[in-house]
């Protein structure tokens, strides 16, 4: 199933090019009050909002796919986790290039672990990218993103996906420079994930997608998930061996060679097998 939000924070089932409105579901969803639990609350309650939608889907409203704003399908991840040089050809080309490293050390995964960006940045591909530090290089990076399904502690990778709610498209933007990797990819809009979250049941083999992005046209990364490191079961394994992991938390898993810069008035196509395409505009902030 290929769940979405959309507009002013509407919950749809995306299938062809329509989007069947079941924001009724959300119904479903337990009264909070402060403090709120620490996980997103229609992930940690999928199952139960699913349930409901698949009753009222068939006379729910239904919108062309096209002209809807597509938001983050998750609203309030606790933490969003990147995988660093995590394809084999993308650490060669990233010790290879200073435009990448800026004298930064550049180490394999194993060594360097996971790191974390800021909830912040996290956008949905109608809200675009919007570029900083303008004076300098500003990247793109197609990445799978995993969102976890039930909270998750020191699990081990034969039970990973196990763990694992439905996967998306993420863009993880990237400036370059001397400072810190989390610094530097945490800026507003600089996490874009969407177009919608594909359950897990519809991909049972994440570690053999293809997944690619163009720029105006252009192909500038072609890879396949088969080419990480450490693939999604390793990941889950190593970050939740740090800490808990909670419903709606995001894993970005790395991205293949190819990284290049972008431009404000560009617009990036990105595309994964089993998940779909998104399209991303590019301005200035």
């Amino acid at each position: 199933m290929r769940i979405c939000r959309f507009g002013n924070d509407r919950l749809g089932i995306v299938e062809g090019s329509s989007v069947h409105d079941i924001t009724a579901a959300l119904d479903v969803l337990p009264a909070y009050r402060y403090p709120l639990p620490s996980s997103d609350m229609l992930i940690a309650n999928l199952d139960k909002v699913l349930e409901r939608a698949r009753m009222i889907l068939p006379t729910a409203p239904s919108l062309p796919l096209a002209t809807v704003k597509l938001l983050s399908p998750v609203a309030n991840p606790t933490k969003i986790i990147g995988a660093p040089v995590n394809y084999q050809k993308h650490l060669d080309e990233a010790r290879g290039d200073a435009a990448l490293h800026h004298g930064n050390q550049i180490a394999v995964i194993h060594k360097t672990g996971v790191f974390l960006k800021a909830v912040s940045s996290l956008a949905g591909p109608s809200e675009g990218i919007a570029l900083r530090k303008l004076d300098r290089r500003n990247d793109h990076e197609v990445e799978l993103a995993v969102v976890i399904g039930k909270q998750a502690n020191n699990v081990l990778r034969d039970e990973a996906l196990e763990y694992v709610a439905g996967y998306c498209i993420g863009l993880d933007i990237t400036i370059r420079g001397p400072e810190e990797r989390s610094l530097r990819k945490s800026a507003d809009s600089y996490c874009v994930l969407g177009p919608w979250l594909v359950t897990a049941d519809e991909i049972p083999k994440p570690n053999e997608l293809n997944l690619g992005i163009l720029v105006n046209g252009e192909v500038r990364q072609d890879s396949n998930t088969r080419y990480m490191i450490l693939d999604v079961p390793a990941l889950i394994e190593m970050a939740s061996s740090f800490y808990t992991l909670y419903p709606g938390d995001i894993i970005i898993t790395g991205t293949p060679e190819g990284v290049s810069p972008i431009q404000p008035g560009d617009t990036v196509v990105a595309t994964i097998e089993r998940i779909g395409t998104m399209e991303v505009k590019v301005r200035a902030a």
